[in-house]
């Protein structure tokens, strides 16, 4: 899809210009304020660029985002007025700062001893839900994710079917059973196990031609804590199925179209919190919850967004084209800025600061032998890789409506 004012086209991209856009925000709670400082850095170099009204949501045919990912997301792309974004990306770490400590309100009554923490994780999830579910129904009101400005995809995991599934802009235009609101969609891909309860929710056929469907839902980050790889698959099978015969810059498969900002939430990697001797001790109590930690979490939506790293700098560098994606991820987390939920005055700030940190820090490639992430010496700071991506998005954009106003 591209945008040019008021005309929104829905062929395939890059039917208009030459690249395949796509932006994805990593699920991490509360961590979430590492994507966002990002993001307002590259909303600040487009602007530099194309002027104050430019948002994150002109430039890509995807957004792509797991958990909190999804609520930023969300934010980015949801429609305020005049159809434009619900919010500018510099403001999205003014909302985090405001309702982070609401969405995980800390503990403060009595001692808490080991024994209580576990009779807690047992007996229900950690937090109820309720100001996040209130806040994300009034922030997005009856919007649905075919009402998006641009194409979204969030990650969810059916406990029911044990299954991932995977809501998309794409789908939801031509299956309404698959048009959910955005606020359901949010919920569920933020329901972490043992953190918040599971979702349950129903789509309706206006026809009235199909039964209503129902989605039992947990957190996307159980199926894909980094929504990169979704992303990229979801729109090589809209290219396909709505243009099979699509030829314009070689085969619809072909990643080297791509170019794609891959966000993290940071971890806890160097850190080396957990060994195998010490966990070789563990049942399944210290397994949910070791001190303020998930280590059964942690290990999971690590895993499965590594892996999508790996998998993603391996294709793009097979394909000679490893410039193309842009992997910003902190791996050196330490105590409370490793939490999901440690939503105090001073970790947020301290959060802030580690993604204004990282943008100075250097491009870096994960090592495929060693999981950690490793300098690249040519490609500068990631302040400066975003300012070059910004120049190739803004390039791509007026190529778009070049196109467009040529019709």
């Amino acid at each position: 899809m591209c945008s040019n004012g008021d005309a929104t086209v829905t062929w395939p991209p890059p039917s208009q210009g030459q690249l395949i856009t796509v932006l994805s925000i990593d699920g991490g709670g509360i961590r979430g304020l590492i994507p966002a400082t990002i993001l307002a850095c590259l909303e600040s170099k487009l602007q530099e660029l194309d002027g104050p009204d430019a948002r994150i949501a002109d430039y890509f045919d995807v957004i792509a985002g797991t958990s909190t990912g999804a609520l930023v997301t969300s934010m980015l792309t949801a429609p305020g007025k005049d159809k434009r974004p619900l919010f500018a990306a510099k403001d999205i770490n003014k909302f985090y700062l405001e309702n982070g400590p609401k969405i995980f309100p800390q503990r403060r009554h009595g001692f808490v001893t080991p024994v209580t923490r576990l009779f807690g994780a047992v007996m229900g999830p950690k937090y109820d839900g309720k100001f996040l579910h209130d806040k994300i129904k009034k922030l997005t009101n009856d919007v649905t994710i075919a009402d998006t400005v641009t194409n979204i995809i969030v990650p969810t995991f059916d406990i029911k079917f044990l299954q991932p599934v995977i809501f998309n802009t794409y789908e939801a235009r031509k299956d309404p059973l698959k048009n959910a609101h955005l606020s359901d969609i949010c919920i569920s891909t933020s329901a972490a196990p043992t953190y918040f309860p599971a979702h349950f929710f129903k789509t309706q056929d206006p026809s009235g031609e199909a039964p209503d469907r129902e989605y039992h839902l947990v957190d996307g980050g159980v199926a894909a804590n980094n929504p990169t790889m979704a992303a990229m698959s979801m729109i090589t099978k809209e290219v396909l199925c709505c243009n099979p015969d699509f030829n314009n810059h070689g085969k619809p498969a072909e990643y080297g179209n791509y170019l794609i900002i891959s966000i993290g939430t940071g971890s806890a990697k160097q850190a080396e919190k957990y060994t195998a001797p010490d966990c070789a001790k563990w049942g399944i109590f210290r397994w949910l919850r070791d001190g303020s930690f998930n280590p059964l979490i942690d290990i999971f939506s690590h895993a499965s967004a590594d892996m999508v790293d790996i998998h993603s700098a391996v294709l793009f560098k097979a394909l000679r084209v490893e410039k193309n994606y842009l992997r910003i991820q902190d791996d050196s987390l330490l105590g409370h800025t490793a939490s999901v939920d440690k939503a105090t005055k001073k970790n947020m700030e301290a959060l802030i600061e580690i993604g204004e940190n990282l943008l100075k820090k250097k491009v870096a490639r994960v090592n495929i032998d060693t999981g950690k992430y490793e300098s690249v010496e040519d490609e500068g700071t990631n302040e400066e890789a975003l300012a070059r991506f910004a120049r190739k998005l803004s390039q791509e954009r007026k190529l778009r409506q070049t196109t467009l106003n040529s019709y």
